[in-house]
């Protein structure tokens, strides 16, 4: 009877904190919102593991509810605060609670508390930020311990000299993002959302966690494979000593089949027999454990995957260059993705909602997602490598300043950029393909779109490939054009359509489509909606969809190798999406876009 009273006394007290919690947060404003929304847990929002390629059992995430203030720029640290802030969601989205702008004229500061598990005693605390838009300070227990600039790629503190004996540890960062003010890449952020140009996004947008490791630990995980040798190679590096050495050990369905060392730092060559191939039909996955050993001692081991699979460009028996995976020329087709959420704006509500994106856009028959001038959580490159989806991975633009320079290549022009803003671009660039470069899904890096702070194209594309040459670089989807990389992009809106040719890189249509269609109870604006053309029902929509892919496939036929229609959903008051911003509604008629599109996919034959 005592113990049923003490239980009853602590489900009231665990009840009665979640009430409180609640009180606290609710999604602000008025505007729609998707089905996981209502699944949002202000307690513990996205407690998922946030980092899949290099995964450790022990941890304890610091997402939920923050303080949170919004002060002029260079105002002092704060004593009091406005409100309370749910992390990670942007300042400016509904799902955080305050849905405010910042502005390059102001900082918006956060803090919480925490506390360490009794037995992380005599470990060092590594405190991991997922993502950060856009320049960052941190101070632990009123020290400032770093900073971090770049609002796409993950970093990382070791707080140990900073944490407190026995006490509530504070944590506090203060974040400056001066939106479509500054050089800084940001993609579609502005500060007047209008047309293709969306709601800026400030502050931490993915997930804070931290862990516990020893002085000697991992921090970075590669894996390239190589289907040709039946080979992968493994290099694990982090904060390590000259001798340490690196274990790796690889399972398939659970049993070991192959294992190497290597020192820390250096590549662990693994053979894998009887090499099953990764591809959107077959998306096979190995599972990996890599050891850091100190004096015979194992003290570090992460868990990871990768995939066996590779994309690379040939001619075929015509002379066209076409784009082949796994040694078979194999047609791209798939949707621009813009990866934004109603609600959480860069931040998907739940972890489901951000695998379902992924999930439809396989059920309609692609094969393929440009994610355009974003970048997405681990976790959901982690759903493309699970569901087996091939990835192009554009870099967010920025910095469209009024300078240009004219080149002689068809006509190009480039931006003319300052060191800092040159100097940045490739520092986030490479800490893009540092994050990347595992995913078996990413099979194509693009460092520019169009002409937006398009730069030293040739330069970046030559960077891109020597850094990481088991990828493709498509360096300026829609141009302006130079003679580099392995892709010749166009864009061209509505219908498909060849507009150049180069018979020495492969030739793709990196745009085309943006059919539109205002659906009514799903609109972000109940008015000044737009296409690029637009329908008033769903069988027109779907009418005209087929009709442009009937035109794709002669051109196909004429040397495209891959496609890119405009696009996965609605975003605010762009409506030219397959489903509407709510994700509630797939627009066009499911099964007929979905015949359409496998026949596009497999025109060349080979991915049937």
């Amino acid at each position: 009877m005592k113990d049923s009273l003490l239980m009853f006394l602590f489900a009231l007290f665990l009840c009665s904190g979640m009430i409180t919690i609640a009180q606290e947060w609710r999604p602000a404003g008025d505007k729609i919102k998707t089905q996981w929304a209502g699944k949002v847990n202000p307690s513990a929002p996205l407690p998922e593991y946030p980092r899949p390629i290099m995964e450790r059992v022990t941890w304890q995430n610091l997402n939920g509810l923050w303080d949170y203030a919004i002060l002029p720029r260079g105002s002092e640290i704060p004593v009091s605060f406005q409100g309370k802030i749910l992390v990670p969601y942007p300042v400016e989205s509904s799902l955080s609670g305050v849905q405010k702008s910042v502005g390059g004229e102001n900082e918006l500061w956060y803090k919480r508390t925490f506390s360490l598990p009794a037995g992380w005693k005599d470990k060092h605390i590594l405190l991991n930020f997922g993502a950060v838009d856009w320049r960052a300070d941190v101070w632990v227990n009123d020290i400032r311990i770093g900073n971090h600039q770049g609002g796409y790629a993950g970093f990382s503190f070791d707080i140990t000299p900073f944490l407190t004996a026995g006490k509530q540890q504070t944590l506090m960062i203060r974040v400056w993002d001066p939106a479509d003010k500054g050089f800084q890449p940001r993609g579609k952020q502005v500060s007047n959302p209008d047309g293709i140009w969306y709601t800026s996004v400030t502050g931490i947008w993915q997930t804070v966690w931290i862990e516990p490791v020893n002085s000697g630990h991992l921090s970075h995980v590669k894996t390239i494979p190589d289907i040709d040798h039946g080979t992968v190679t493994v290099t694990a590096s982090g904060d390590t000593k000259e001798n340490d050495l690196v274990e790796v050990k690889v399972f398939d369905h659970g049993k070991e089949i192959s294992s190497g060392k290597a020192v820390a730092g250096q590549e662990v060559l693994l053979g894998i027999h009887d090499v099953r191939l990764w591809s959107p039909e077959t998306p096979v996955l190995y599972d990996l454990k890599v050891f850091l050993i100190q004096d015979g001692q194992v003290v570090d081991e992460v868990k990871s995957y990768f995939g066996m699979r590779k994309i690379s460009t040939r001619k075929d028996a015509c002379g066209v260059v076409r784009i082949q995976l796994n040694n078979q020329d194999y047609f791209q087709f798939g949707p621009l993705d813009q990866g934004w959420w109603p609600d959480g704006l860069y931040t998907a509500p739940t972890d489901e909602a951000l695998k379902s994106d992924i999930i439809t856009i396989k059920s309609l028959g692609f094969n393929m997602i440009r994610k355009h001038v974003k970048v997405e959580p681990p976790r959901w490159y982690y759903h493309c490598d699970r569901e087996g989806v091939l990835i192009w991975q554009d870099m967010p633009s920025g910095d469209r300043g009024p300078q240009w320079q004219t080149h002689n290549f068809f006509n190009g022009q480039e931006r003319v950029r300052s060191k800092e803003s040159e100097d940045n671009f490739r520092s986030e660039w490479k800490g893009i393909v540092d994050l990347l470069v595992s995913n078996p899904c990413v099979v194509t890096w693009v460092p520019f779109n169009e002409s937006w702070g398009q730069f030293k194209t040739v330069e970046i594309a030559e960077w891109t490939k020597s850094y990481d040459p088991s990828r493709l670089v498509n360096p300026a989807s829609g141009g302006n054009f130079y003679p580099t990389g392995d892709i010749l992009d166009i864009h061209h809106y509505p219908d498909p359509e060849m507009a150049l040719y180069d018979g020495s890189r492969a030739c793709v249509l990196g745009e085309f489509g943006g059919l539109g269609l205002a659906t009514e109870h799903h609109l972000w604006v109940n008015d000044q909606n737009w296409g690029y053309v637009e329908y008033k029902n769903s069988e027109e929509l779907t009418n005209a969809y087929i009709e442009l892919t009937e035109k794709l496939k002669k051109l196909i036929v004429s040397g495209f190798s891959a496609a890119v229609y405009t696009q996965t959903t609605d975003v605010e008051i762009e409506v030219n999406g397959l489903m509407t911003y709510d994700r509630k509604v797939i627009k066009p008629d499911k099964e007929r876009i979905r015949k359409a599109n496998l026949e596009v996919c497999h025109s060349l034959s080979n991915n049937k």
